[in-house]
Parts: structure tokens; C-alpha cells; sequence
């Protein structure tokens, strides 16, 4: 159950979010809201108050010299939304605003 957490997503609309109190994480496909729920608190020390998931479809792309498509694996993407105040470290980029 630890590892349903895959990896935070670092993106630029990841870390607008994340200034907002909303922090998004790569996570297991089989993997339930309420799952994620108890793993980001009891991880981060954090109230989560709502999570948002998402299925992110494979994508072809192209690769090598022949350009042959390569099909990417789809993915589950989390989006939990924390108790104003509260930060998870991992985002925090340093930079003030």
C-alpha cells in the first residue's frame, strides 16, 4: 500500500497548482481516491481534503532512426487538494512569490 504513490508530476501547471494547496502525483492504475487519500496523509502529514484522479491515455510516439511508433503505457494521475496552510516539501520550489 506504500508504494500506490508512484512519483509527485513536476510540470509548470503542476506547480502553478501546488501554490494553490492542489498537489499532483503519478500513481498506481489500480489504486482508489480513498486509498490515496490515507497514503498522502499519513506520507506527508498533510489533511487531504478531495482528490481528483485521472486516466491519462498511452500516446504514440515516434522514436529512432526509422521512426517506428512506440506506444506509451497509460497512467493514473492524482490530485489532491490539501487544508489551506498546509504544504507537502516536495513541491516547494523555493522561488517566493
Amino acid at each position: 500500500m506504500t508504494n500506490l504513490i508512484v512519483t509527485p508530476v513536476i510540470s509548470e501547471k503542476s506547480m502553478d497548482n501546488a501554490a494553490k494547496g492542489r498537489y499532483t502525483f503519478r500513481v498506481d492504475v489500480k489504486a482508489t481516491k480513498h486509498e490515496v487519500k490515507k497514503v498522502v496523509e499519513e506520507k506527508f502529514k498533510v489533511n487531504v481534503l478531495k482528490i481528483s484522479t485521472v486516466i491519462v491515455k498511452g500516446r504514440k510516439v515516434r522514436a529512432g532512426v526509422r521512426r517506428t511508433e512506440i506506444l506509451q503505457s497509460p497512467f493514473k494521475k492524482a490530485v489532491a487538494t490539501v487544508k489551506q496552510g498546509q504544504k507537502i516539501a516536495i513541491f516547494d520550489s523555493g522561488a517566493k512569490e
